[in-house]
């Protein structure tokens, strides 16, 4: 008897270091091709920072006739639409998340649930083709409306300026604020569900309306993985490559109209990749993929800073 526990704990002592090396292996796997990755893009990129050193994100104008290769008006449209993106993301997925998980009754929750997952599976492909063939068309009339309410406003009159087409910053954030909103919202949704019943039954008994006991008990509860979601939704917007780059515009410009054509750096990469036959606008193409992959990387890292805050904060750490 005692052989065959000894037999049986030796076997299970295995399986368990089978399981720690497979597991190991997995996660270091992860980091190796990250590493290979950041090595290989770093490495075709050193052309480009020899020849235009820090100019390369300071210097607005990409003109590969002239030898003149700057990526500032790209990182610029990157972080104008993806900005737009969260600012219209955000509250529509709070609100899908708060009613699917404490207003919508079982019956209508389930496939609120499905229809909002489906969106996040549709291509990228799909939604600029439905923007640049049907969106902007109709946002253009739209857009010159709002510019004409706002003419000669301090500030905003800058900010909605003048439109001529519906290829813009704004539509491109409009296109990724909903490719986002999915990601947004199931993860809000799930960070809701974590809240203590007790929670939310205790906020209730003390006389608290239903608001109040959302904002003081599901929202208090939830903050960290709402805003770790919002970060991941941002890093979604930022790399999205095709849907942006079919209705942004195509136009390396800085300025502060989200009515005028723009461009972003995954736009600008898809659509230059294959006419760059010198070595040297090759290689600033890869370093604005490595610009994009470090800027992805930034808002990755504080995410996961927000959430595992959040969880010490939870467990009552300091």
């Amino acid at each position: 008897m005692a052989l065959a526990l000894d037999d049986l704990k030796s076997k299970n002592q295995t399986a368990d270091r089978a399981f720690r090396g497979a597991t190991l292996a997995g996660g270091a796997t992860i980091v190796i091709i990250l590493g290979l990755i950041a090595w290989t893009i770093a490495d075709k990129s050193r052309l480009a920072f020899k020849t235009e050193g820090l100019s390369f994100f300071t210097e607005p104008r990409w003109a590969p006739a002239a030898n003149v290769y700057g990526a500032l008006s790209f990182i610029y449209g990157t972080a104008v639409t993806a900005t737009i993106a969260v600012l219209l993301a955000v509250p529509v997925s709070l609100g899908i998340a708060l009613f699917t998980t404490q207003v919508a009754p079982s019956w209508l929750k389930r496939p609120i649930v499905a229809m909002t997952d489906l969106v996040a599976v549709v291509p990228s492909v799909v939604f600029g083709l439905w923007g640049i063939i049907f969106l902007a068309p109709k946002l253009t009339p739209v857009f010159k409306r709002v510019s004409g309410w706002f003419h000669g406003v301090p500030v905003l009159g800058r900010i909605f300026g003048p439109a001529s087409s519906g290829r813009t910053f704004m539509t491109a954030g409009l296109i990724l604020a909903i490719m986002i909103t999915p990601i947004i919202a199931s993860i809000s949704r799930e960070v809701m569900e974590t809240c203590p019943l007790t929670d939310r039954d205790g906020a209730l008994a003390l006389g608290a309306t239903r608001w109040e006991m959302i904002k003081g008990a599901v929202l208090t509860h939830s903050a960290g993985g709402i805003v770790g979601s919002v970060m991941l939704g941002l890093g979604r917007a930022m790399g999205e490559t095709i849907a942006a780059a079919l209705v942004i515009g195509s136009s390396a410009a800085i300025t502060a109209n989200v009515f005028s054509p723009g461009d972003s750096l995954p736009s600008v990469i898809a659509f230059e990749w294959g006419e760059a036959t010198s070595d040297v606008k090759r290689s600033a193409l890869i370093a604005m993929g490595l610009t994009l992959f470090v800027m992805t990387l930034i808002v990755n890292f504080v995410a996961t800073a927000v959430v595992n805050r959040s969880m010490k904060r939870m467990r009552g750490e300091s």
